[in-house]
């Protein structure tokens, strides 16, 4: 029987990574819970276990109920009925199987009901549902929500809802509004507090809201009369079984057809504050997007296997000219180069989940307990990488996946394109990955000042000393040159010190410090496994050559004067012109 699990082995590759062992022992606070639950671990062997049993059932239900289940979903798609939405009839199968399965609220605490899994071996699943029907990963790991609830809420708030999370009631996030996309701070949904009734209500409208008739919701409001910033913007919890709010429209959308995009309306809507007025979007939205993004860089390399598994089956089978089309080289370099994306994608992605995952537990303990010095020092270490590589693991595995959905069609050549093969849908889902959560152009102007700072040169340079196997020392000291070009066209940018420069060369520079970090990682990967990733990293690493040796020779030849040929005229002022 087939399982999306076992058959990929680079998931135990990636939970046997050292920093593991930290995040088990942080996670389960030395196996405190072992005498209070009867699932929970008593070592870290026993936690790995558990994990791998947890992708094992997920793996087992992605292969055989929620990929078979996939196409229909996609045909049918959710439908709106007396302002309620209801969705494919076969995505209720996946809920019910999933709830069964225990795979929800699998973050949480167990206290609460959850697993108390870390954000890798989470992410690992997302990214396996996700390879089976991205549009119902989509469903599924809204559940994620429930951790700002959990890092922000009170505690009666926690027991109230973390739960019914756990018991597999779905989860939304409504920020975005007709009027405010990318621009939180335009939010203008209102929230005003009733004495008479002792809670919030809100009123105004939601667009664009993914999964937007879930059961529990976070939404962004606007809590300040008179304000128009994002000082006067807080989060608060609505529970559908209050009432309030109606679907009034479901998008119509190219792929993930699945995942049910709403437009929602809220008539006096009871909520409940979460944390602090006023934090709203400067604190809680910054902390679920974080999250947000993970998920999108997990469901984007669940769509690049999914990708990458059609090619080669199709290449593999399909015969031109008496033998096999895997054996033309230039449908072996596509597929090469698919499995290369893939594995230095899956690389950083995980890299990130681990950084995530040390510095969120000890953020968690510090609630309970003073950290030691060095705790505090570890936490700031690990958040500055995690928020430092977020933004490279969302936008390059968000583009990875549009580029091996693309190719995976090419590989097919006109069968790609007939709505039979599997491929068109995936190619379809692919698109939204590097626009929602944040656009490939968002996640540069993140990553921007980590590369002017120096900090991702200076991971870097730290990266560089890890040994690698004598097999990829060649690659190595290519790459090595490679960190000294990168070195030249950061200093060259900052130096011709334009703002409009720099943003204009923003993307070229993203792109060639994923590049670097993406192939120092899969060296280290090969080393520890060279049957997995020699190939990849091969490949990779030459791919990282062509594209920074491009970027820097373009780089190189630019002036500020340049901005005048390439910017649209109306937006440069005569004084500039």
């Amino acid at each position: 029987m087939a399982n999306y699990y076992t058959e990929h082995p680079e998931f135990d590759f990636h939970l046997s990574h050292p920093l593991m062992q930290r995040i088990v022992e942080l996670k389960e606070r030395s196996f405190a819970d072992k005498d209070k639950y009867a699932d929970a671990p008593v070592d870290f062997q026993d936690a790995i276990e558990n994990y791998k049993r947890v992708l094992d059932i997920t793996g087992d239900l992605a292969a055989n109920v929620i990929e078979p289940n996939s196409e229909e979903v996609d045909l049918e798609g959710p439908h709106l009925v007396d302002g309620r939405m209801h969705y494919a009839e076969k995505t209720y199968e996946n809920l019910d199987a999933t709830r069964k399965a225990g795979l929800w609220g699998i973050s949480m605490p167990r206290r609460y009901g959850g697993l108390n899994m870390p954000v890798t071996p989470y992410s690992m699943a997302s990214e396996i549902v996700a390879a089976a029907d991205a549009g119902f990963q989509n469903i599924w790991s809204l559940q994620d929500c429930i951790e700002t609830l959990y890092e922000f809420g009170s505690e009666e708030q926690r027991q109230k809802y973390i739960p019914r999370v756990c018991a597999g009631e779905t989860m939304s996030m409504d920020l975005t509004e007709p009027d405010a996309g990318s621009d939180l701070q335009r939010v203008m949904l209102k929230a005003t507090y009733d004495e008479e009734q002792g809670c919030w209500l809100l009123n105004g409208v939601k667009r664009f809201i993914t999964n937007g008739d879930s059961d529990i919701h976070l939404v962004l409001a606007r809590s300040e009369e008179g304000t128009r910033d994002g000082r006067g913007l807080s989060m608060f919890i609505y529970d559908k079984r209050q009432g309030g709010v109606t679907v009034r429209h479901i998008e119509h959308k190219l792929g993930i057809h699945g995942s049910p995009t709403c437009e929602l309306v809220f008539k006096n809507a009871k909520a409940e504050l979460c944390g602090s007025t006023r934090l709203g979007l400067i604190k809680y939205v910054m902390a679920l997007m974080n999250g947000a993004r993970l998920g999108i860089a997990a469901q984007s390399v669940g769509v690049s296997q999914a990708a990458y598994n059609e090619a080669l089956s199709y290449a593999k089978d399909r015969k031109q000219f008496d033998k096999a089309i895997i054996e033309f080289p230039a449908v072996y370099d596509m597929l090469s180069r698919m499995k290369a994306k893939l594995d230095a994608g899956r690389s950083i992605l995980y890299q990130t989940a681990r950084y995530v995952d040390i510095y969120k537990a000890l953020e968690d303990i510090s609630s309970e307990r003073q950290l030691t010095p060095e705790e505090r020092k570890e936490l700031k270490t690990y958040q500055r990488l995690a928020d430092a590589f977020t933004p490279l693991a969302k936008g390059m595995n968000s583009e990875y996946a549009n580029q091996n959905a693309y190719d995976a069609i090419q590989v097919h050549g006109g069968s790609g394109f007939i709505m039979e093969y599997k491929s068109q849908r995936l190619y379809r889902d692919a698109r939204i990955f590097s626009i929602y959560e944040g656009t490939t152009q968002l996640q540069v102007v993140a990553a921007i000042r980590y590369i002017t700072n120096g900090t991702y040169l200076g991971i870097m340079k730290e990266m560089q000393e890890n040994k690698v196997s004598e097999e990829l020392s060649s690659l190595k000291v290519r790459l090595t040159k490679l960190i000294e070009v990168y070195e030249h066209s950061v200093n060259y940018v900052k130096e011709v010190g334009s703002q409009d420069v720099q943003d204009f060369l923003a993307r070229r520079l993203y792109e060639m410090t994923a590049d670097i970090l993406m192939s120092l990682l899969i060296l280290d990967d090969a080393t520890r496994s060279p049957h997995l990733f020699t190939k990849s990293a091969n490949v990779f690493v030459r791919h990282t050559e062509a594209e920074v040796t491009a970027h820097a020779t373009y780089i190189k030849s630019f002036i500020k004067e340049d901005l005048i040929n390439f910017i649209p005229s109306h937006t440069i002022s005569e004084e500039e012109q």
